[in-house]
């Protein structure tokens, strides 16, 4: 049985109850930035196709991704210590 796919809110240029933003915190030249530039210009299409519905809703592909290049970009390979991380 196949339902509506579902992703948890994701907007990372929400504002925060804190008064800065997540911009301001990462530095310029920080490698996060370069893997949101790359990871948005991703297409997530094929990802998108591949969520077959129902259930609880998921993490959107995209911020998934990111935090998978980001974690082997900093030679971060378990879930654990990536979730510990983020």
């Amino acid at each position: 049985m196949s339902g509506k796919v579902v992703f948890k809110p994701y907007d990372p240029d929400q504002a925060t109850f804190l008064p800065y933003s997540l911009e301001e915190l990462v530095p310029l030249g920080h490698p996060v930035r370069i893997v949101k530039q790359v990871v948005d210009q991703v297409d997530v299409k094929p990802i998108n196709r591949k969520y077959k519905g129902g259930g609880a809703s998921s993490f959107h592909p995209r911020l998934m991704l990111k935090l998978l290049v980001y974690g082997y970009l900093s030679n971060t390979y378990s879930s654990r210590k990536l979730e510990e991380q983020a």
